[in-house]
């Protein structure tokens, strides 16, 4: 399997938010934020609707490769 650089700005997609619904929204786009420690609990560190990081089951996220001009959108959005 083939890691994107630690610097790489990453997305998903929230599938479930069990135990989480006042944090995660279902079928929402979240930056994920490079964890390897994290990884390795088979746990995501992302940014939520509280605008902070946490951990969550990586289960609960399908990751996505989003065009240069969308990922520009949402930081500008933010």
């Amino acid at each position: 399997m083939i890691h994107p650089p630690a610097t790489e700005i990453r997305f998903a997609i929230c599938i479930q938010n069990a135990e989480y619904a006042a944090s995660l929204e279902r079928r929402k786009i979240y930056q994920i934020l490079p964890d390897e420690d994290a990884a390795r609990h088979q746990l995501v560190r992302v940014i939520d609707e509280s605008g902070e990081d946490y951990l969550y089951p990586a289960n609960y996220f399908v990751p996505i490769e989003l065009p240069p001009a969308i990922k520009d959108a949402l930081f500008q959005a933010a």
